[in-house]
C-alpha cells in the first residue's frame, strides 16, 4: 500500500509540472482515453464514460473509463465500468457505445464487443459502479460471412434509445452499396431480441465526402426536429438535423465541428434535468506516439457544452455556466482602438489557464482577433480571430510552438491526392460570417495545450497548442485591412478543478 501510495504522489507531481495536461478540461487519472461513451444523469450525478486504457498512453484492449459529477466541473474518478472478458464475445475490446435508460427504470450500456457484435450491461446500483454483462451477449451478432445478413449491415459503436415503449439501436458505418456515410436501425421490445429495420438515414454524400463514415452516433430530439451527432474517422465530430419519418432520419442540415487541423473525434450526449442537452467530445493529441508515451498521459474532454436550437436551424453552442465557478482575479477594458494592421498588447493579463470574453466592432477591419500564448517577441503565439471577409472563424497555428514535431495534419481523406508538403495546415477554420452590424464576441477558453472558442454562440472551434518557452503566456489585440474598435475584453484566470 505504502509503495502505491508513494507511486501515486510521484506521478501526481510529474502531471502538475508538465506545462501541457490540462488543470480545468477532464482528464483520465492516467495513461490513455479516446471517444467519449455512454453519458447519463443518474440519481443527481452527470456520469460519462470513456474508451480508456489504464495501462499506458497508447490505445490497446480498450475498457470503458468512468467519472461522475455533480456540477460538471469538478470529476470523481470511478473504477474501470467494462473490461474485456478472455473468452468473452468483447475479448478485443469494449469498443464505444451508448447508455439508456430501461422501461423498468435501469440504467443500461449499449456497446460494441470486438469481435462478436452489439453488447448490452445492466446496473443496479446509485452510483453505476457494478455493471453486470447480459448473458445473451451479443445480443445482435455481427453477420459472419455465409450468414443471411452479411452484406447487409455491419456492426460498430451502437447508440440506443426508448421511444413511444420502442427500443432503438442505431449502428454506425458506411452504406454496404457505397452510397455514403450510413447508420443502421434496429429495434426491439425487450432489448435482447431485436429486429433489422433498414439504412437509418441515406446520406448520398449530400454533405460529406468519400470515404467518410458515421461513427460513434449519438441520436435524440432536439426542438421540434432530431439531432444525429457523429464522428467521421477522416474528418471528425458533426451532425445532422432532420425529421424522423416511419422509422426513417431525413436529414435537412448538416455543420461540422472539427475542421482540417482540427481534433474532435467521439461525441456524446446527455439530457440532463433541466431539459439542457449537455454535450461532450474527445479531443486528441498532437504531440507524437513517443511523447505521449512518454509523459504518461493522452487525450481530454472538452468543457461541457450546451447545444440548443437556435432561429433559423442554426445550432447554438455555449460552456455550460458552471465553469463561473473557476473564475478568478477578474479585470475588465472597455473601448479599446485598434488602429488599422497593427497589434495591442494587453498589459496585466496573460497565462495559460484564462477565460476571455470579447466584444468586438470590427468597423472596416478585414480580420480582427486576440493572440494567446503570446512570447513577448512573438516568437510563439496563436491567434484567434474573424476573418469578416472570407467569413471564418480562424485559429491561427502558424506559431504556435517552436517545436516543428508538432504539425496539423490535412484530413486523412486527401492526403493520397496532396504532395508531402501540402499534407499539413497552419490554421483551423469554420465557418462564419457576421450580419451586417453585428458585433464579434468571442468566448475563449485556453488549458494549457487546449484551446477552445466560442463565437456569437453560433460555432465553436477546438485546437491543441504545444508552446515551449515559458515566457509564452502574454495576450493582444489586432486589426488588419482597417482599423476596429474592441468594445470591451473581460478576462479571468482558471483555477484547477479536483479530479
Amino acid at each position: 500500500m505504502e509503495t502505491r501510495i508513494r507511486e501515486a504522489g510521484e506521478l501526481a507531481a510529474s502531471y502538475a509540472s508538465d506545462p501541457h495536461r490540462p488543470a480545468y478540461h477532464f482528464t483520465p487519472p492516467a495513461a490513455w482515453m479516446n471517444d467519449i461513451n455512454g453519458a447519463l444523469f443518474w440519481k443527481g450525478r452527470y456520469h460519462i464514460f470513456y474508451q480508456y486504457n489504464p495501462h499506458g498512453a497508447y490505445w490497446h484492449l480498450i475498457q470503458w473509463g468512468h467519472a461522475s459529477s455533480t456540477d460538471l466541473v469538478h470529476w470523481v474518478h470511478h473504477p474501470v465500468a467494462l473490461k474485456p472478458d478472455a473468452d468473452g464475445p468483447d475479448r478485443k475490446g469494449c469498443f464505444s457505445g451508448g447508455a439508456l435508460v430501461s422501461k423498468d427504470e435501469v440504467p443500461v450500456l449499449i456497446y460494441y464487443g470486438n469481435p462478436d457484435g452489439l453488447c448490452l450491461a445492466r446496473s443496479s446500483d446509485d452510483l453505476l459502479i457494478e455493471w453486470t454483462k447480459d448473458p445473451g451477449n451479443p445480443v445482435i451478432p455481427e453477420p459472419k460471412a455465409g450468414s443471411a445478413d452479411f452484406g447487409r449491415y455491419t456492426m460498430h459503436d451502437p447508440c440506443g434509445w426508448l421511444a413511444d415503449g420502442q427500443y432503438y439501436a442505431a449502428v454506425n458505418n458506411r452504406d454496404p452499396q457505397g452510397r455514403g456515410d450510413a447508420a443502421f436501425l434496429f429495434k426491439s421490445e425487450d432489448l435482447r431480441t431485436w429486429e433489422y429495420v433498414d439504412l437509418f438515414y441515406r446520406s448520398r454524400r449530400a454533405w460529406t465526402e468519400g470515404g467518410e463514415d458515421c461513427a460513434v452516433p449519438d441520436f435524440f430530439p432536439f426542438g421540434d426536429r432530431h439531432m444525429l451527432l457523429f464522428c467521421s474517422h477522416l474528418q471528425g465530430s458533426q451532425y445532422y438535423i432532420g425529421e424522423v419519418r416511419n422509422e426513417l432520419f431525413v436529414p435537412e442540415i448538416h455543420g461540422r465541428m472539427s475542421w482540417e487541423g482540427g481534433h474532435l473525434g467521439g461525441p456524446r450526449t446527455l439530457l440532463d434535468p433541466n431539459g439542457r442537452r449537455v454535450f461532450f467530445d474527445w479531443i486528441r493529441e498532437l504531440r507524437g506516439n513517443d511523447r505521449e508515451r512518454e509523459s504518461g498521459w493522452s487525450g481530454a474532454m472538452t468543457v461541457p457544452r450546451l447545444l440548443s436550437p437556435g432561429p433559423g436551424g442554426q445550432l447554438w453552442i455555449d460552456p455550460v455556466p458552471e465553469l463561473e465557478v473557476l473564475r478568478l482575479d477578474a479585470r475588465r477594458h472597455e473601448s479599446i482602438d485598434v488602429a488599422a494592421d497593427s497589434e495591442l498588447a494587453v498589459e496585466g493579463i496573460g497565462g495559460d489557464c484564462l477565460e476571455l470574453t470579447v466584444e468586438i466592432d470590427p468597423r472596416d477591419a478585414r480580420e480582427v482577433g486576440v493572440k494567446v500564448l503570446r512570447s513577448p517577441g512573438g516568437e510563439e503565439e496563436t491567434a484567434v480571430s474573424c476573418d469578416v471577409a472570407a467569413g471564418v472563424l480562424r485559429v491561427d497555428v502558424s506559431r504556435s510552438s517552436l517545436d516543428r514535431e508538432v504539425r496539423y495534419m490535412r484530413y486523412r481523406s486527401l492526403q493520397p491526392h496532396l504532395p508531402e508538403h501540402e499534407h499539413y495546415v497552419t490554421a483551423q477554420e469554420g465557418p462564419f460570417e457576421l450580419a451586417p452590424g453585428e458585433p464579434l464576441v468571442l468566448r475563449i477558453f485556453l488549458d494549457r495545450s487546449i484551446l477552445e472558442v466560442y463565437a456569437n454562440r453560433r460555432q465553436c472551434v477546438t485546437q491543441r497548442i504545444y508552446p515551449t518557452r515559458t515566457d509564452s503566456m502574454g495576450v493582444s489585440l489586432f486589426a488588419r485591412g482597417g482599423a476596429a474598435r474592441f468594445i470591451s475584453l473581460q478576462t479571468w484566470n482558471l483555477a484547477p478543478t479536483r479530479m
